[in-house]
């Protein structure tokens, strides 16, 4: 029997590389999937991972990457994100849409093929990667806040359509920034999420026990005031 597969949508420096580095040491084959496939080479080498071009609000684009995959995903982790920020009155109607495709539409076509495959396989997990504009809609963000609020309800609704059908569906509130090479943490006492520490909860989403399932999960810098 071959590895377990997981598959990462929307790959980048952060988040996602912490997340492909763990999970190909917890003993998973890796895909990754981006819109620029070549700048995941070097994690690719590194995790021994596949790559895969991908225009996440395209359905086209979405079809040819679950068919180009070796077999059903055991776990799918959706991060692609765009927002455009600036006052009501100003904002470009083209990319407000972008933002609302990239973040909440394409959300909906990647779970939408996880879904049949998982249902197929008989179970498996999506997780969807949300943002404190998810919960509270900032000034002069309206856009974002319209893809992540709609991201979390596409989560809400799938979990409880789908935790009774043996898959597990989850969405994680990134309430805060997270560290990196470009945001370091200059304060040194963790006032940065550390995308190790975030991909390390991913983790726990992954290997609950179907009894005891979180749909939704919140990380924060201990920092952060309430």
């Amino acid at each position: 029997m071959g590895k377990p597969l997981a598959l990462i949508v929307g790959v980048g420096d952060g988040l996602s590389a912490s997340l492909a580095r763990l999970l190909a040491r917890e003993g998973y084959a890796v895909a990754l999937a981006a819109r620029n496939a070549g700048k995941l080479a070097a994690l690719a080498a590194e995790t021994g991972a596949s790559v895969h071009a991908c225009d996440v609000a395209d359905a086209v684009s979405v079809n040819a990457l679950f068919d180009a995959l070796p077999g059903p995903p055991a776990v799918v982790v959706y991060n692609p994100s765009f927002r455009v920020r600036g006052a009501l009155v100003d904002l470009d109607p083209a990319e407000v849409r972008k933002t609302i495709d990239v973040t909440a539409f394409g959300a909906f076509l990647v779970a939408q093929h996880a879904a049949r495959a998982m249902l197929a396989a008989g179970g498996g997990t999506i997780l969807f990667t949300g943002a404190s504009a998810g919960v509270k809609g900032y000034a002069k963000s309206a856009p974002f806040a319209m893809g992540k609020f709609a991201l979390r309800g596409l989560a809400q609704s799938m979990a409880r359509e789908l935790h009774p059908q043996g898959v597990h569906v989850a969405h994680v509130v990134i309430d805060g920034g997270i560290r990196s090479t470009r945001r370091p943490d200059e304060s040194g006492r963790d006032a940065l999420l550390d995308p190790d520490a975030i991909a390390r909860t991913y983790l726990h989403l992954i290997q609950q026990p179907r009894s005891a399932w979180s749909w939704e999960i919140e990380v924060r810098p201990w920092l952060e005031t309430f």
